[in-house]
């Protein structure tokens, strides 16, 4: 059977981005087949490149190894009278161009929105910044952390006692990035019907905002400031982390017929009739008398037992597994869920594979993460430079 095309095969972008949200919006179309151009500073390029440690034998940073794979690089110096012309004839031929500099940086540059769509009237542009192009925060940078503190995450999340704690991960950056990548899709779907192109302004503010989902809904609904629970949930009662007798698991009430199964398990049946226990609704009130009672009880055995116990009756738990515990678990070997791809300098260099499963058209990793400028020339090529001119622009620093 022939392999299946990819569902983005013969769109080009042009990726102007650089750290996390933006890279991880390229890379999701990247994989799903795009043909990614990723433009770097000569010298420096993407600042994740210098992230570390940990880095590869041969000096690849793990950072910029995560958002960049299915890419060509090309370093081009952007200063430059011939840069600029390079990324003009660049742009010309692409069908998106995806940037996440500060507002009014490529404006300078004459490579905004309104420029370059008069060259490519389809062209799709999306932004990645901070607070977007509009507000009074319009021109600060942003950062994820300091988006997590102001788009009201962090004061949802940590100990109800303790102090707010940002998420382990850049949640902000990578809610924005898929944001973008959602958006970008969209416009692409309605350019075959137009013929338009269309700017897209995302910003890790609004996207930050918006991932507060529900929590943000309690709010407006109540006018009820949302409190920390530590691992616990607003509307759900239990849901939460407990402590077994050697180490805490997680362990998740879905609705009062679970309560009901998980109480005749245990032996406590009055639980499940108390009026102050029997509904989640009663529970969410009486959350402190709930979660002081489980707390007792499963101090009581190991979290193996719970969680053989809990899996006997259908209700979920699972325990809370560092990395190594994770790559190891046979739900994500059978998933497949890392893979690896052979890099020009690490050799044989380990990925976590997309999520996105499109079983008639799949994605894959065509491309490791490029090294700064590896695909310069090449691409240089098919916009119809010559060696001579590659040369030329080689020595007067254009590219690297």
């Amino acid at each position: 059977m022939p392999e299946a095309t990819p569902l983005l095969d013969g769109i080009r972008v042009v990726d102007l981005t650089r750290v996390l949200a933006g890279p991880y919006c390229t890379m999701m179309l990247g994989d799903l087949g795009a043909d990614v151009i990723k433009v770097e500073a000569p010298g420096q390029g993407d600042d994740t490149r210098h992230w570390g440690p940990p880095f590869t034998e041969s000096g690849q940073s793990a950072y910029f190894l995560s958002a960049n794979r299915n890419k060509r690089s090309i370093a081009l110096d952007l200063k430059t009278e011939a840069g600029l012309e390079i990324m003009h004839r660049l742009i010309g031929g692409a069908d998106l161009v995806v940037e996440n500099f500060k507002t009014g940086t490529l404006e300078r540059l004459g490579l905004d929105y309104s420029a370059l769509q008069a060259l490519s009237p389809n062209l799709i542009y999306c932004t990645i910044t901070g607070y977007g192009y509009s507000g009074p925060y319009a021109d600060r940078p942003g950062y994820d952390f300091i988006v997590q503190a102001l788009g009201g995450f962090m004061s949802v999340t940590g100990p109800a006692a303790g102090e707010p704690v940002r998420a382990g991960v850049a949640i902000a950056d990578l809610a924005a990035g898929m944001f973008a990548c959602n958006a970008i899709l969209a416009s692409l779907f309605a350019r075959q019907r137009t013929g338009q192109g269309q700017r897209i302004d995302i910003s890790l503010l609004d996207s930050m905002v918006a991932l507060m989902s529900y929590v943000a809904s309690n709010y407006l609904v109540s006018g009820q400031q949302p409190v920390r629970l530590g691992n616990g949930h607003p509307n759900i009662v239990p849901y939460q982390s407990f402590r077994a007798s050697d180490r805490y698991f997680a362990f998740a009430v879905g609705n009062d017929q679970q309560w009901a199964r998980f109480c005749q398990a245990v032996d406590r049946p009055a639980w499940a009739t108390d009026g102050a226990f029997a509904t989640n609704a009663a529970r969410v009130r009486h959350r402190d008398q709930v979660v002081a009672l489980l707390a007792e009880l499963f101090a009581s055995r190991s979290a193996d037992e719970w969680l053989r116990l809990c899996e006997d009756i259908g209700i979920a738990s699972a325990p809370i597994n560092t990395m190594n515990q994770v790559f190891q678990h046979p739900q994500v070997l059978a998933r497949g869920l890392q893979t690896e791809v052979e890099h020009p300098t690490a050799g044989a260099m380990p990925q976590v594979v997309s999520p996105m499963r499109l079983l008639e058209s799949p994605v894959s990793i065509r491309l490791a993460p490029p090294t700064l400028g590896q695909h310069t020339v090449e691409v240089l090529e098919q916009l119809g430079y010559s060696p001579t001119d590659i040369q030329a622009l080689k020595v007067s620093g254009a590219i690297a």
